[in-house]
């Protein structure tokens, strides 16, 4: 089957699986389960955490490491700008990382924002108890705030990360339990700790990898990247029958479908891809520029119009 072929292939499949979500009324749990989404700032119930957010949120981690990313790199202002754009134009979900060094710009941006307003999420790196607790209580200070609503164990990969790493999750079951955040989770960089976080209780929250090319995906060993998309959704549709809250990321590829004069196109038809798939609650977006901000929340209103159609 050619990669043409089989995008279309998992497309249909997709839209087919969430013709159910959207006939309720959303890509999965909008608020009002008789009104159907009409744009990415439409509010949506992540899994069974009781935490309400857009259905986009914005991430700042592109090409993020050792402190640093593409959002960071803008510089204070421009990051300001950049948040307060995404939160007037109805984004209400903002995704930090110690590892992309975003979390004290991010307290700069939010200044002034009424806290119960937003949804902050953050990543913890490092895998013991000790270090985990001391993370938590830096990262509150270096955003400014008292609580994080998800804090999410970051690159996951072992297949056994769930029990290896059980001094860390006893840390994050804790923070709940003293209200320092809100839920917990994982972020998963394989197939087979991807697997693992689907059958694990603990997991409420799992920021997955998903796009229709297989770009930057979980996959099996040796297959080529178009076969990752079969792979990942039914682990998917798991999780979200388990009642657990799923994000997808790499929506448009690390942002490799946005570059050239077709963007907008491969924009909308990964968009399309994973807001019909039933497996996601809501997406994740690196967005590096108010003009990327726009086109993608117009192609987002575009993509929810065609699934509804297509459903119709």
């Amino acid at each position: 089957m050619s990669e043409i072929n089989r995008r279309e292939f998992i497309e249909k499949a997709a839209v087919a699986t969430g013709v159910l979500a959207l006939g309720g009324g959303a890509v999965n749990a909008a608020e009002d389960k008789k009104k159907p989404l009409r744009s990415a700032a439409d509010k949506i119930k992540l899994g069974k955490t009781g935490i309400t957010s857009s259905l986009v949120g914005i991430g700042t981690g592109s090409v993020g490491y050792n402190k640093g990313s593409n959002q960071t790199r803008l510089g204070q202002e421009k990051f300001t700008t950049l948040i307060r754009h995404a939160f007037d134009s109805g984004i209400t979900f903002f995704d930090v990382a110690d590892q992309y060094g975003s979390h004290p710009y991010l307290k700069e941006a939010i200044k002034g924002l009424p806290r119960d307003k937003f949804v902050i999420q953050s990543k913890i790196i490092h895998r013991t108890a000790d270090e985990a607790r001391a993370d938590l209580d830096r990262f509150r200070q270096e955003l400014g705030v008292d609580y994080i609503d998800i804090v999410l164990m970051h690159v996951v990969t072992e297949p056994d990360w769930n029990t290896r790493y059980q001094g860390v999750k006893d840390v994050l079951s804790e923070a709940k339990r003293k209200g320092i955040i809100r839920a917990h989770g994982c972020s998963c960089h394989s197939l087979s700790a991807l697997e693992a976080a689907a059958a694990d209780p603990w997991v409420e929250v799992d920021l997955a990898r998903y796009n229709p090319w297989g770009k930057h995906m979980d996959n099996r060993r040796g297959e080529p990247e178009a076969n990752a998309p079969g792979h990942v959704t039914p682990v998917l549709k798991k999780m979200r029958a388990a009642g657990k809250g799923v994000i997808g990321m790499k929506i448009l590829a690390q942002g490799d479908m946005l570059k050239g004069d077709d963007r907008l196109a491969r924009a909308r038809e990964s968009l399309r891809f994973g807001l019909g798939s039933g497996v996601l609650d809501m997406m994740v977006i690196g967005f590096e520029s108010q003009q990327q901000i726009t086109e993608v929340l117009g192609e987002t209103r575009l993509a929810l119009a065609d699934i509804q159609q297509r459903t119709a």
